[in-house]
């Protein structure tokens, strides 16, 4: 069987997403060999069409006591902000228990100090990898404005607002003149907003990222595209073995790869329950709208997103697993009411997308090592949080190789924790 030898202090990333990009970054600048490991093409994955969001202020667990109580009324609707396919329902089960459990008031304040920690620090991370890395270019610091059809509808999410600002986030509520000002060209259904004004975007996630792949690359990263099947750590290193037969031999391995993460966690003796948020969106042509900021319409799980290669409308929960078919009927829903919703919203020439979030049910990422090795790091599970989240990843990755105290607490993110 070839064997590629690899010296004892190169580590191997799997997966070339913005996560295990950013990964690559961190430790290329502190003198390590890295080798990236790709199934697919780089950042091809979640990293290509999510909405472009570096969400620091978003820091409210998918699992809140708001979204329990909105979930049946969703769950009724197929093509609603939240749905389960019916034959994925069995598999699902027991990550939708621990999914209640994770709102349950003493777990759900935890998320949330937890989320705000890695948020703070993921603010200050992406800063430094943006300047560092050239990429300044990319960002756009235009906040989001949430939108609400009544002031019922802002009333029931104001728990949520509150936790945000003892967290010390910024935000105004916003309703008439102020309003129109943030984002003129709104249905007069839509009667009131939250700004947050320190929510920024990137100007396209995928060409972002590559920015980002190029710069590592350059710096000395090398990629071998294949599939990792297994890992095997050892007293000198880590094995990984591909699906073509190839093994790759490194000091350290960090398994960064988004939706397929589980089962390379699993060959190394740690159960995580990783499950699969399909999301869905339509990106329209430059110019389909004046977007001045993304719009966030929680009530109906969507954002709309101004890009510098167009109008991406997208979001939504369907958690269907990695095998069914897309059901493109989901992007067309959305984009629908982003025209009822946005009356000057040209619809015509958009290209549908679905990818794979990586979803762990209290909404925290696993950073940390494996049960069996700690030459075997995990950096997965950022759920819609991945490109917010993944230059505070690396940097947290870097600290644990290099015997560091992390830069943050890392106890609410071990992959024990379940």
């Amino acid at each position: 069987m070839p064997t590629s030898a690899s010296p004892s202090n190169e580590i191997v990333i799997v997966g070339a997403g913005i996560v295990g990009l950013a990964t690559a970054f961190h430790l290329l600048a502190e003198g390590h060999r890295v080798r990236l490991v790709e199934r697919g093409g780089v950042a091809e994955g979640a990293s290509y069409g999510n909405a472009g969001a570096l969400a620091f202020t978003d820091i409210l667990p998918l699992a809140s006591p708001g979204m329990l109580r909105k979930a049946p009324k969703w769950l009724l609707d197929p093509l609603g902000p939240l749905s389960i396919p019916p034959r994925y329902l069995p598999q699902i089960t027991p990550w939708l228990i621990r999914f209640w459990r994770a709102s349950l008031p003493d777990r759900y304040a935890a998320s949330i100090t937890a989320q705000g920690n890695l948020m703070r620090f993921a603010a200050t991370a992406t800063q430094a990898l943006v300047t560092q890395a050239g990429l300044a270019e990319h960002l756009r610091s235009d906040g989001n404005l949430q939108l609400y059809e009544s002031e019922g509808e802002l009333a029931a999410s104001l728990p949520g607002w509150e936790a945000r600002a003892r967290e010390g986030i910024a935000l105004e509520h916003v309703r008439g003149e102020r309003l129109a000002d943030l984002q003129p060209g709104v249905s007069p259904r839509f009667t009131v907003g939250t700004f947050t004004p320190h929510w920024q975007t990137v100007g396209d996630p995928y060409h972002y990222a590559l920015a980002l792949f190029r710069m590592v690359m350059a710096r000395g990263a090398g990629l071998v595209h294949g599939e990792v099947v297994s890992l095997t750590a050892h007293a000198q290193g880590v094995q990984l073995r591909l699906a073509d037969g190839k093994v790759l031999n490194a000091g350290r391995a960090v398994i960064a790869g988004g939706a397929w993460s589980r089962p390379l966690a699993k060959s190394l003796g740690d159960s995580i329950p990783l499950e699969t948020e399909r999301g869905y969106n339509t990106t329209l042509p430059p110019g389909a709208f004046e977007l001045r900021r993304q719009l966030t319409f929680g009530g109906h799980g969507f954002v709309v997103t101004p890009l510098s290669t167009g109008i991406r409308v997208g979001g939504a929960v369907e958690l269907g697993g990695l095998k069914a078919p897309p059901n493109f009927k989901r992007s067309e829903a959305m984009l629908t009411k982003a025209a009822q919703f946005l009356p000057g919203l040209r619809t015509e020439g958009g290209k549908q997308w679905m990818g794979f979030r990586p979803s762990l049910p209290d909404s925290l990422p696993v950073i940390g090592p494996a049960t069996a090795s700690a030459r075997v790091l995990y950096a997965f599970g950022h759920g819609h949080l991945g490109l917010t989240q993944s230059a505070a990843t690396g940097r947290l990755i870097a600290d644990l190789v290099a015997g560091r105290r992390p830069s943050i607490p890392l106890e609410p993110f071990r992959p024990d924790r379940f």
